[in-house]
């Protein structure tokens, strides 16, 4: 959930708005904020009962407080394969560990926070990028309603971002204005290279941003 947009939920309702995470693989809920706090904005809480969570590295090693790596579930929520499909089980089971696809860290409260999906992960002269941390700092410039980041193939670098953007109704905004604003708060290498404005995100039936689609959309416009 985008830090802006709880930030105007909470602005708006007097019942909180809690965050947590799970996936299809895992029953389908890990963890979440806890119902009576404290709440951590940009946090997807802590394991629910009898769940574990871990950051792992990609040899399975268990990475510590505050640094950055995948995002791995174990308990008896988790499935026990993928029905017929041994080699892609094989890719996301480890040791009794469901390999989630996300990357994420966990604070020295023990709240874990999701960085960006592994397989969106831009990688520009070699440096990671997250999607997520460009697009928070797009979301939170008045009149931006939704926001989405993905890698586009760039000879030189290997890739630069490309941020696709939806205004609010009746907001107005050019695309030099936007990337003035994200200057001030990003790496130069962060900054998208081009934003292209558009009436809606495409999602699918669950509400997942398409990302694959937005890919497909900044090869045509290249």
């Amino acid at each position: 959930l985008p830090v802006e947009i709880l930030r105007e939920f909470q602005a708006k309702f007097t019942f909180p708005l809690i965050e947590g995470y799970g996936l299809s693989e895992a029953s389908p809920v890990v963890c979440l904020n806890p119902i009576h706090g404290p709440w951590k904005p940009g946090s997807i809480g802590l394991p629910i009962p009898q769940v574990d969570l871990s950051i792992q590295d990609e040899a399975g090693g268990h990475l510590p407080t505050g640094e950055t790596g995948e995002v791995c579930v174990r308990g008896g929520n988790v499935m026990a394969g993928y029905w017929n499909q041994p080699e892609e089980t094989a890719r996301v089971l480890r040791a009794g560990w469901l390999l989630t696809g996300d990357i994420g860290h966990r604070d020295s409260d023990g709240y874990y926070f999701i960085t960006d999906r592994k397989k969106d992960m831009i990688i520009v002269n070699g440096i990671n990028v997250y999607p997520r941390e460009v697009e928070e700092a797009l979301y939170r410039f008045p009149g931006v309603h939704e926001a989405a980041v993905i890698g586009h193939p760039d000879p030189r670098r290997g890739e630069h971002p490309v941020a696709f953007v939806a205004l609010a109704s009746g907001a107005t905004l050019d695309e030099r204005t936007l990337l003035h604003h994200l200057r001030e708060h990003l790496a130069d290498y962060k900054v998208p290279r081009r934003i292209h404005f558009v009436a809606t995100l495409p999602r699918n039936a669950t509400g997942k941003v398409l990302k694959t689609t937005l890919r497909e959309i900044s090869l045509t416009k290249d």
